[in-house]
């Protein structure tokens, strides 16, 4: 492999959350937030764990987090598992830190707005082919804003379907090296002529980490490999029995028309029943 593959959490933290990836950042967000405009000027990494202020408070962990220009916060999760509950975790998060803004006994027009950015590696919103949504709060006839302090952005992946030959956008592009950067051997010229994705291919290479950090990646890897297997084998499992259910309930139903009209018998071979059952059924 020439490049580490960007969607596991530890890879998209080194890329893009790096000290030395700040002009990847602040590109990839104007990007994707911004519609490829020069919103973002500078920005801070900070440190994506955010404390708890109060004894109680559930911990957070993010991939990415930074203060951008106008004083707002973007918090970034790169998200492989499609687990239960990630739809309320998404605004946990952001309303965390909405919220851990102020101090006790400051006042509430110091509080900066949220962008909680989330990529996923699964269909997020079943029926919508978008692949960047973009939520906030809103009036619930006529649509007009409540506020934008906090801001829910959603990138998924599977529903990007551009070949290279068809990138046209700065965002294409970006979208391009997550999907599919660690498949290539070499950077396309069509990417390397953006400085900043070529910077991510550096900062991506795999002769470029440690053996500390290979290992760590290597580890990681496996655990989202073994925990999409068990998830798929559940939800096989889970459509098997309900198959198996569906199948019983329509026999029980065909063996109970046939009562009285069938002996016990034959019943039992058309439906596939025990004459037990079927005992249980007539009685």
């Amino acid at each position: 492999m020439t490049f580490i593959n960007p969607k596991t959490d530890f890879a998209f933290k080194k890329i893009f959350g790096s000290k030395q990836s700040k002009d990847i950042l602040i590109n990839f967000l104007n990007a994707i937030l911004y519609q490829e405009k020069t919103v973002i000027l500078d920005l801070e990494i900070i440190d994506p764990y955010q404390a708890p202020r109060i004894k109680g408070i559930k911990d957070s962990y993010l991939d990415v987090k930074a203060t951008i220009t106008g004083n707002k916060t973007v918090i970034i999760e790169m998200q492989v598992l499609n687990v239960l509950g990630i739809d309320k975790r998404v605004l946990y998060n952001a309303a965390k830190a909405f919220s851990i803004q102020l101090r006790v006994g400051e006042d509430y027009t110091l509080l900066n707005p949220v962008i909680a950015l989330t990529i996923t590696d699964f269909d997020m919103f079943e029926g919508n082919n978008k692949v960047i949504s973009r939520y906030r709060l809103k009036e619930k006839d006529d649509f007009t804003d409540y506020s934008d302090d906090i801001e829910l952005v959603f990138v998924e992946l599977p529903k990007f379907t551009k070949q290279l030959s068809e990138l046209e956008t700065l965002s294409d592009k970006w979208l391009y090296f997550l999907k599919a950067a660690n498949t290539l051997k070499s950077v396309p010229p069509s990417l390397e002529e953006v400085p900043e994705i070529n910077h991510a291919f550096e900062v991506a290479r795999e002769s470029k980490l440690t053996p500390k950090e290979l290992e760590a990646l290597e580890k990681r890897e496996i655990f989202l490999h073994d925990s999409k297997n068990a998830i798929l084998k559940a939800k096989q499992d889970g459509e098997a029995k309900g198959r198996r259910e569906g199948a019983k309930e329509k026999a029980i139903e065909i063996a109970r028309s046939l009562i009285g009209i069938l002996d016990i018998q034959t019943i039992s071979q058309t439906t596939g029943l025990s004459v037990a059952e079927i005992e249980q059924l007539r009685n």
